[in-house]
């Protein structure tokens, strides 16, 4: 199985054949981006984690002291489902999900995406870990991850790709969460973590399973 490094690479590579144009402009935005090191305010290792209540698509609240009581909790925050790249991402963390529950860990992902009927009929919503609901990004503000996304790529979104972001996070249209990933141990602490403001990367399953192992 291609790790999911190798499954992005071939995916960027692919748009970079089909649209050089546009790749070549993310490529400047996210060089920007870094530049002004965005994401610099993310939790840290060693960090309190903010406690958050977010609905998962069934409209139920789920609280983080309620998932760290079952154990450490492995945060990611994600796009939503019209993302390739997050759904790359998810699909990798579920072929992970057995490694990962059995170090005793629950796997949580947020985006700002509606939790309505809609959304329980994507792919994601399909998979076995808990998916929730940060319309406003305001606990991916908390993390230090919300990302205000440059009008190139929002036009990119709304012309090439048809996407009403808006619509789809209930109000919220421009700010989305910088792909992150956070273990937060038993103690609400921050153990781990992965923060990069190009979406196109993401943290690989085995790393996150690879320090949950460090944590046993």
């Amino acid at each position: 199985m291609k790790t999911l490094k190798e499954q992005t690479d071939a995916k960027i590579a692919a748009g970079r054949k089909a649209k050089p144009e546009f790749m070549q402009g993310v490529d400047d935005i996210i060089a920007k981006a870094k530049a002004f090191e965005e994401g610099k305010d993310a939790l840290k290792i060693g960090n309190k984690a903010i406690d958050f209540e977010l609905p998962n698509p069934k409209g139920q609240l789920i609280s983080l002291p309620g998932l760290l009581e079952k154990g450490p909790v492995v945060v990611t925050f994600y796009r939503g489902s019209w993302c390739p790249y997050c759904n790359l991402q998810l699909r990798a963390l579920q072929a992970k999900l057995d490694d990962i529950q059995k170090l005793g860990a629950t796997l949580v992902a947020i985006s700002p995406e509606v939790p309505d009927d809609s959304l329980t009929e994507n792919e994601i919503s399909k998979m076995e870990f808990t998916v929730l609901s940060d319309q406003d990004a305001k606990v991916a503000r908390q993390y230090g991850v919300a990302w205000e996304v440059p009008k190139f790529l929002m036009e990119h979104m709304r012309v090439d790709r048809g996407l009403d972001l808006k619509t789809i996070n209930n109000g919220n249209a421009n700010v989305l969460p910088i792909p992150a990933t956070f273990i937060l141990g038993t103690d609400g602490m921050v153990k781990w973590n992965y923060v990069n403001v190009d979406y196109r990367t993401r943290s690989e399953p085995d790393e996150i399973i690879d320090a949950l192992k460090s944590m046993s």
